[in-house]
Order: structure tokens, then sequence, then C-alpha cells
């Protein structure tokens, strides 16, 4: 039998924020479709959190070990958010459960009822890692109670990564660096390194597997925070340099002006990384050697 581990982030916040309504929908909508996949696929749901977190994770989960460090620990900045890092969620992911495939999404990102039935079923068509894009449904959705509005409702599609599926013996490649969550950059760092070492990715950009309330496309960027993640990513991207090849990308072989108009619109392609990976194939040593020698390995 398929195994899953499927990972969140939950975060206790005042009874107004949109986390507050956003995150029992998560949990729900996790829980209803794990009881009706289970007799054809076990799913650990896990949970990584701060200790003032605990208080809002449902009984259903497995909460791991709590978080020990955020961003504050690892960067200085004149507004104090304290911020997990990516790689400490995707750590305890990896080692807190057995599961073969792991999970990781958004914790405002709901699910189907029939995600995991999917996700296995995209497993068994040989699939080593995908991402699924959210859909938008309106943001007056408040209760769990509303859930079957929720599931019924098509909403708008959303070009951003935040659901990412890969087989547990990719983890171990991937380069992370001190990226952030709640911070834009890390649906390109993780995704970045999915093209890289996935053998047999897909991105599936226009299912209804998951949902999001609100239809906003892009959030407001706390700028201190926007260019710490902006410099971790080029670090990371630094480190997988040589295994990094534009034709894995989604839509990578396509020519080169449908890539060019496609990435430089899509907010988790960087056009930059893309053009710089067209110079590397085609052997421009210079940039190559530009880029070995850019200050701080960040391109």
């Amino acid at each position: 039998m398929i195994h899953l581990g499927h990972l969140i982030n939950p975060v206790r916040q005042a009874e107004a924020a949109e986390l507050s309504y956003a995150q029992p929908i998560t949990f729900e909508s996790m829980r209803r479709s794990r009881q009706l996949a289970q007799s054809r696929v076990k799913v650990d749901l896990l949970t990584t959190q701060f200790p003032e977190d605990h208080a809002i994770i449902p009984d259903y989960f497995l909460k791991t070990k709590d978080l020990e460090r955020s961003v504050l620990d690892v960067g200085i900045f004149r507004k104090r958010k304290k911020l997990p890092l990516l790689k400490d969620l995707l750590d305890r992911l990896y080692h807190n459960t057995e599961a073969n495939y792991l999970i990781y999404t958004n914790v405002d990102i709901a699910v189907q009822t029939d995600f995991y039935l999917e996700v296995l079923k995209r497993i068994q068509s040989g699939l080593d890692a995908f991402i699924i894009n959210r859909r938008r449904i309106p943001a007056h959705f408040r209760s769990i109670d509303e859930l079957p509005e929720m599931y019924a409702h098509r909403g708008l599609p959303h070009p951003g990564f935040d659901c990412f599926v890969f087989k547990r013996d990719l983890y171990p490649h991937f380069q992370l660096e001190n990226v952030c969550v709640g911070i834009p950059f890390v649906g390109i760092t993780l995704s970045q390194n999915i093209f890289c070492y996935a053998r047999n990715f897909k991105l599936f950009h226009k299912d209804f597997l998951t949902f999001h309330l609100g239809t906003e496309i892009f959030k407001q960027r706390d700028f201190e925070y926007y260019q710490f993640n902006r410099m971790q990513f080029w670090n990371a991207m630094s480190k997988i340099w040589l295994d990094l090849d534009s034709s894995k990308f989604p839509w990578g072989h396509r020519n080169f002006i449908f890539k060019l108009i496609k990435y430089g619109l899509h907010p988790s392609i960087p056009i930059r990384l893309f053009l710089m990976l067209e110079f590397k194939k085609y052997g421009l040593g210079a940039l190559n050697k530009l880029i070995k020698h850019y200050p701080g390995g960040s391109f």
C-alpha cells in the first residue's frame, strides 16, 4: 500500500485573523479526505509548530517536535516576525513518517474529499513528484459547516505553487538554505529542487483538488523579508546549479519564445533563472564564470 505523509504548519492567531478561520477548514478537509481514502492508501497527517501553537491543532494530527528556531535566528530584521524555516518544516516531515511519498502544503490550502485518492492515482501513473495548483474561491466562507459549498465552488485558477508531492528519496538532495515560510520564494525554491531531481515530474495546473479562501493572487510584500528570502533562493540555486536544467521546467519542451513569455508572466518560475540556464545550456562560458565568482554565491 502506498504511504503518504502530509505536513502543514499551523499558527495560532487572533480570532479575527484570516488564518483563524481558514486553518480549521484546512484541518477538517484533510481529515475527511483521509477518511475517504483509508481503505486504499495510508495517510499520516503531521504538523510542525512552535510551542504556543499547540492549542489549535486537532488530535488527529501527529505533532512533530516543536520548532526551536525561526528566521530571527538566522537574519537581522527591523520588524521581528517569528517565521519558521522551510528546511526545518520538511526535515520534520522527512524524519517523523516512514511514508514513501511526502506532501507539503501551505496551512491555508484546503483539499477536496478525493484529494488523497487523486494523489494515489498520480503516483500509480509513475510520477515521482508533482505540483497541484490551487483554486481561488470567495473569501466569505468561515465555517467547516460550509465545506460542501466550498467543495462545489469551481473558483478561479491560481498560477503559484503551494501543494507539493514528492518521493521520499528525493528530499536528501534538496537545497533550501534559510528560506522562511510566509514570504515569497518558498514555492519557487521548493519547486526548483523538485524540477531538478525528479525523474518523472508533472504540473497539474487545471485540476480542482485544493482551494484557498480569497481570490487575490499577490499579497503585500514585507520588503526586508522578501529580500532575505530572495537571497536565500539564489544561494540555494547556486548549490544545485550544475544539476539544474530548464528543459525540466513545466512547458520546458515548448519553443524559446513561448517559454520566454510564459515564464516572464509566471510568479513561480523566475525568468532570470530560465535565461541563465539557457545560456548555460549553450555553453556561454563567460556567464558561467560570472555565476561562479559572483559575491556570496548568490548569482
